[in-house]
């Protein structure tokens, strides 16, 4: 259900990476938390579990504490329930399949353990500087 226009919604971000790989998260929450707030928020959360974390990145930690510790709502792709892409070729837009919970799709224990290895997989990103010459880097 929509919120109220009198029920505002305040938007925040995180960003980890660099300038060639990066990665963002979108949080949500009712209450306005000033910047400087959020900042320091964030710099403990980080502080606590950056050694010891079990999320794929070290935002995604950051997010869970902020979402089970101080009611943020981690906008992530496992709660979207449609996404369309568009172009303006007409042929270029269509309805995004979006992936079903992994325990929902498959009940199998070795089944999903060979899932999550392939799925890992899909989403890692290597990225090497290299001349077109094959000359190497300095």
């Amino acid at each position: 259900m929509p919120a109220a226009p009198q029920d505002p919604m305040y938007f925040y971000e995180l960003h980890e990476g660099d300038d060639d790989l990066f990665h963002d998260i979108l949080l949500v929450h009712d209450e306005e938390v000033e910047p400087e707030t959020f900042f320091e928020l964030v710099q403990g959360i980080r502080r606590r579990v950056q050694d010891d974390f079990e999320d794929d990145t070290l935002i995604e930690a950051i997010a869970v504490a902020l979402q089970r510790d101080h009611g943020f709502i981690a906008v992530t792709d496992d709660r979207l329930s449609a996404a369309v892409n568009v172009s303006a070729a007409e042929a270029d837009n269509f309805l995004v399949e979006l992936d079903e919970d992994e325990d929902d799709e498959d009940e199998d224990d070795e089944d999903e353990d060979e899932d999550d290895e392939a799925d890992e997989a899909e989403f890692r990103t290597i990225v090497a500087d290299f001349r077109p010459d094959g000359r190497p880097l300095d």
